[in-house]
């Protein structure tokens, strides 16, 4: 499963179960508080039915575990019936016995109460804990079966684009071919128009590259290599592209566990942007911290940093889809990506795990 596949997935089952688990808590919360307060009226009643019996005259041997009484003589000859006492150890209530001011007071102990109210609980939570595993499995179903139908167009769209690029392949090669026969001939070497030509070309190429690279991401692998040797590569390459420009490269033990193919993508499209977007004699710095690598150029600054990794975002410091494809090649790798800008030069920081 591709990343952004994997977060998909995710967010349909978080959605889903915690939506469900809410209300299973909230459920079982209100059923809880429903039978706490029918438990406690059930002692209520119990404790009118003790006093039933005292006044009766029956006999209570059966209730003097739980129960016991005393009478009293009120100054005030009417209370109010509905009164209820639920303190730490125990329940009470008045009763009146006849009109002259006569009232008993009846007790009973919590023990039962809170054995009762112990295996609610423990009841509630058992069902909840099963009802939740019950809908996380119906969760994960149905992200599964929701993320079938983008899997499938996924895996078409994947299948043209890779057919296409894999078409475009021998007329890209042929054009760089040609081109390099052409500049062999001293007359027309250095003929604008084959100059602008033979730029177009090498944007055309690295786009196919890029695209190539991009459509490989299912088939990653992974491996730990030094970053420090695939930077100093790519400035290489720079260095003769650029020459009025000034490289400096400070890597010291940088290594993590990437596609050596990938990475070196990542840093062909942020290196060869901050040397298109450089003031004439500028500067290029590359150096890492820990695992932390910094590209740093002489540049006029970035006006919005936060949309240029957008694929359709054209501005001073990028142009096309390069820095998109680095934001996903880098999402695959699950590389951090910040940028930090000012008037005198921008910073592309790649944070590796």
């Amino acid at each position: 499963m591709h990343n952004y596949e994997r977060v998909a997935f995710l967010k349909f089952f978080i959605t889903y179960f915690v939506s469900v688990a809410l209300l299973i808590l909230v459920a079982g919360y209100f059923y809880f508080s429903q039978m706490r307060a029918y438990y406690l009226k059930s002692e209520e009643f119990s404790l009118i039915e003790y006093a039933r019996h005292i006044k009766m005259g029956n006999s209570i041997e059966n209730y003097k575990q739980e129960y016991r009484h005393e009478f009293l003589t009120l100054r005030k000859k009417h209370i109010d019936i509905r009164n209820f006492n639920n303190n730490k150890k125990e329940f009470s209530k008045i009763l009146p016995i006849n009109k002259y001011g006569s009232y008993l007071k009846v007790f009973k102990k919590k023990k039962h109460f809170k054995d009762e109210l112990w295996r609610l609980r423990n009841l509630v939570i058992s069902i909840q804990v099963i009802l939740l595993f019950i809908f996380a499995f119906i969760s994960y179903m149905l992200a599964k079966s929701a993320l079938k139908p983008l899997q499938d167009s996924i895996f078409k769209l994947d299948k043209f684009a890779k057919d296409l690029i894999h078409d475009l392949n021998t007329p890209v090669t042929s054009i760089k071919l040609n081109m390099k026969l052409i500049q062999k001939s001293e007359d027309i070497k250095n003929n604008k128009a084959i100059q602008r030509l033979n730029k177009s070309v090498h944007d055309i190429s690295e786009l196919h590259e890029n695209l190539t690279l991009l459509l490989q991401e299912e088939t990653f692998q992974m491996e730990y290599i030094n970053l420090c040797d695939e930077v100093n590569d790519v400035i290489l390459i720079h260095k003769q592209i650029y020459p009025n420009l000034t490289f400096s490269v400070k890597c010291q033990s940088l290594k993590a566990k990437v596609n050596a193919n990938a990475i070196r993508q990542i840093l062909q499209n942020i290196i060869s942007n901050a040397c298109k977007y450089n003031i004439k004699d500028g500067y290029v710095h590359i150096y890492n911290k820990s695992n932390v690598l910094y590209i740093e150029d002489s540049g006029k600054g970035i006006k919005e940093p936060d949309k240029i990794f957008d694929r359709l975002y054209s501005g001073e410091h990028s142009s096309g889809i390069g820095l998109d494809i680095v934001k996903r090649l880098a999402f695959a790798m699950d590389i951090k990506i910040k940028v930090e800008t000012s008037s005198s030069g921008s910073c592309f920081i790649l944070i590796f795990n």
